[in-house]
């Protein structure tokens, strides 16, 4: 799990009636973040900062969220659930916490009216623990795959986490898989989801709404890395949404990978990379196999 990273906790909030839910990923203090949005439809908070460049090298936690964009509303529970535990950027007058958000379209499953609040950010927050349970639950509880083969066709998505380590480095991730595409194995077989064997005999992509799916992922790793660094392996970790998801990275899709390095080992950028796609690529057809398990 991605909690195998010394330091890392994950808290779910799952609404299973209105079907919608969301995430927090809560890093030790001192953690760089950085991340890597993608797709046409994206929903985000606080990404800017996580740019090369920017001040602040730093994240308090990370949300992942249902919702749609009234989801990004979570993110105001978990920053007070982090000011109240005395983390944040020190201001003088205040400790700010910097909590960047990523939000998915699960709006046409159950209640459209039921999306992650600020109290059920400040409930994940507060749940953070070293067990992470999957399949569809926090920002996976209303997600589904496969859009691509028309609405009626598509499948549960959910999350999914795993770890890769080698060298005397951890990678961990942790995937909240809602996309216009299918999980395919390595040989590009459907794992959840349908595509047609090839593009003839009159099948035709549909063409959903804008911002209905989207693929949200979180990467840790112990190693040391600069925000630079910690950018690149975002850039990287894409790779793994390629490989698994056909097609990825659309217009219709917000897909965005957040990371973070806790800084405790030392390793090469080449080989954290392989890591994190490989520890993504399984945390994605986790997602979409997973019934409620808890590791």
């Amino acid at each position: 799990m991605i909690t195998d990273v010394a330091g890392i906790r994950v808290g779910h909030w799952t609404d299973p009636i209105g079907r919608t839910g969301c995430t927090v990923v809560l890093p030790p203090p001192g953690t760089v973040a950085s991340g890597e949005v993608r797709g046409g439809a994206p929903g985000t908070r606080e990404t800017d900062l996580l740019r090369p460049g920017m001040l602040v090298q730093h994240a308090d936690a990370i949300l992942l969220s249902g919702g749609s964009a009234f989801g990004l509303a979570a993110a105001d529970g978990v920053v007070r659930w982090l000011e109240e535990d005395g983390r944040g950027v020190d201001a003088g007058v205040a400790r700010v916490p910097i909590v960047p958000a990523a939000v998915l379209f699960d709006l046409g499953v159950g209640d459209p009216g039921a999306r992650p609040d600020a109290a059920a950010g400040y409930a994940a927050a507060a749940a953070a623990g070293t067990s992470v349970e999957e399949g569809q639950v926090g920002a996976g509880t209303g997600a589904t795959v496969g859009t691509v083969a028309g609405p009626e066709r598509a499948v549960p998505g959910g999350i999914g986490s795993a770890a890769r380590a080698a060298g005397g480095v951890t990678v961990g991730a942790i995937a909240a898989v809602n996309a216009y595409g299918v999980v395919v194995d390595d040989e590009g077989a459907p794992i959840a989801g349908a595509l047609p064997a090839d593009g003839s005999e009159g099948w035709t992509p549909f063409r959903p709404p804008p911002a209905t799916n989207t693929t949200l992922a979180v990467v840790a790793t112990d190693a040391r890395l600069s925000r630079e660094r910690a950018h690149l392996l975002a850039v990287a970790a894409h790779d793994a949404l390629a490989r698994a998801i056909e097609p990825s990275h659309t217009m219709w899709d917000g897909d965005t990978i957040f990371t973070l390095a806790t800084g405790a080992t030392e390793g090469p950028q080449d080989a954290i990379e392989r890591l994190a796609e490989a520890a993504l690529v399984e945390a994605i057809r986790r997602a979409v196999t997973a019934e409620g398990r808890r590791r």
